[in-house]
């Protein structure tokens, strides 16, 4: 499985390509861990369409991060992009399609959070540094 991870001013983008299953949930829950705080919220665009197989670990993934943000009571948002009709299936039998945003492009996507972002009144956290 491939991860690549693209920090924007407003969002983190997650692309995978490849298998995702037990051994990849490891790998991409880590590397979310790793690229939290890479936005305020956190709000995280998952790419997920060149998944050539995915198992239940999908929504590990997913729910993982969901929980993290209900436990930190943040402002956080997951956005799929272009998800597949076997996967929006399975968001649906699982209660999670409700929990997460789905729009039509990463570019789009990531357009429309620089527009609509509110005023910051401090810079976003950075990765590298912490007080």
């Amino acid at each position: 499985m491939r991860i690549e991870t693209t920090r924007h001013l407003h969002c983190t983008v997650m692309r995978a390509s490849g298998e995702l299953d037990h051994a990849g949930r490891v790998r991409f829950s880590a590397r979310i861990q790793a690229v939290w705080n890479w936005s305020r919220g956190p709000v995280l665009v998952f790419d997920l369409a060149d998944l050539d197989f995915f198992d239940s670990s999908v929504i590990g993934v997913l729910a993982m991060a969901m929980q993290r943000m209900e436990e930190e009571e943040s402002a956080g948002r997951i956005i799929l992009v272009q998800p597949s009709d076997h996967l929006l299936s399975v968001l649906r039998l699982t209660d999670l399609l409700s929990h997460v945003e789905l729009r039509d492009s990463v570019e789009g996507t990531v357009a429309e959070l620089m527009v609509h972002a509110p005023a910051a009144t401090e810079p976003p956290p950075s990765p590298f540094y912490s007080p």
